[in-house]
């Protein structure tokens, strides 16, 4: 039966997230997804004049892949993909989860050993700085689930998010980036014994307006590498490697990791040892998606709660870079709204934002009641 939220949604990524135009090539990566979706996101490539690519993946398929994965087959692979992705201009990932644990017993270094082949070669070198791309999830009953939701209310929830106006949220976060672009200090106070300091000075501001992630409403910089200092306890769950984590807690000195504990430390640990520059961080974002407003352990969706923050353990983005290199990239969410616990974020010793909403005039467009 045809749906015609699926036509809005795959409309809305050619016309506006990847702004396909004629005789452009667009890769479609869709994992777990319906072919219902696929083709709708051909036929209005085809409308515009582009030409599509399909790559049909499975998260099944790739964890045999990744259990005994050797490093001469992952070169191939990735060299297979690269070639492709050196080949279009823009990029659709659709990510279905049958799932969310699919990957949750494969091995640190076979997931090393994938992330240091196809994500780096592919998507960190060429598809993230050369294409114009956009990644988002597909509703799968396994995110109704960690929803607590129904499978019928989630998708509702799930098209009202990817989407909203994505045009009037992008005029209204331009203030917040200038204003992130003008500060130098960043204070934020949470739940507990959260209270961290560090710089943003001289990095971009860049804002995120539902042209490379959907669901997206999100700016986001990064901190000056070492100038982070204090702690922070994340209080929305997460999943890095198959693995969930509640309750992260990480102590910072002169912007490194000394400290680090969840439900889950030791697999923590390990994910901050990867390489130098785990264990520094690569982005501070500020989430505004009004409505994304609890967390469901998914992290496109939990990264932009309206009134949250995010973290980033690993790689910065080169769009505002602070010159930490990793394999990993970790976003680490902290909501601030009143039934979180509250919070308050300062630049520069100014008051921005009180429990989620934002206090400043011109950043009040950015508030939940503003943007729907």
């Amino acid at each position: 039966m045809h749906d015609p939220r699926i036509d809005k949604l795959a409309k809305m990524l050619i016309d506006y997230s990847c702004a396909v135009k004629n005789g452009e090539k667009i890769l479609i990566e869709a994992i777990d997804v319906p072919h219902a979706f696929s083709t709708a996101l051909i036929r209005h490539t085809r409308a515009v004049g582009g030409h599509p690519l399909v790559m049909l993946k499975s998260n099944e398929i790739n964890r045999a892949l990744m259990l005994d994965g050797q490093p001469e087959q992952w070169e191939v692979i990735a060299r297979v993909e690269k070639l492709q992705m050196q080949n279009v201009q823009c990029y659709i990932g659709a990510r279905g989860s049958p799932n969310v644990s699919e990957l949750s017993d494969v091995t640190a270094d076979k997931q090393k050993l994938y992330e240091s082949t196809v994500w780096e070669k592919v998507h960190r070198d060429v598809r993230i700085t050369k294409t114009r791309w956009c990644v988002l999830r597909w509703p799968h009953p396994s995110m109704a689930q960690m929803a607590e939701m129904s499978t019928e209310a989630f998708e509702d929830f799930y098209f009202n998010v990817c989407t909203l106006d994505y045009a009037k949220m992008s005029r209204a976060m331009q203030p917040l980036k200038k204003l992130m672009e003008k500060t130098d200090r960043v204070r934020l106070k949470g739940p507990g014994e959260t209270d961290l300091t560090f710089s943003i000075k001289n990095i971009p501001a860049i804002c995120c307006d539902g042209r490379v992630n959907i669901p997206d409403g999100e700016v986001f910089t990064a901190p000056v590498k070492k100038s982070v200092n204090g702690v922070i306890r994340f209080n929305c769950p997460t999943i890095y490697r198959g693995t969930t984590h509640n309750d992260v807690h990480l102590t910072f000195r002169d912007g490194k990791v000394v400290e680090a504990s969840s439900s889950a430390t030791a697999k923590l640990n390990e994910v901050l040892d990867t390489d130098a520059g785990a264990r520094y961080v690569g982005e501070f974002a500020i989430g505004f998606n009004p409505y994304c407003v609890k967390a469901m352990k998914d992290i496109l969706f939990d990264e932009k709660i309206a009134g949250s923050i995010h973290f980033t353990p690993g790689a910065c983005y080169d769009e505002a870079s602070n010159g930490n290199k990793s394999a990993i990239h970790w976003d680490l969410v902290m909501r601030q709204t009143p039934e979180a616990g509250g919070g308050e974020m300062w630049f520069d010793d100014k008051l921005i934002r009180k429990d989620g909403q934002f206090v400043v005039k011109e950043l009040r467009g950015l508030n939940p009641e503003n943007l729907k």
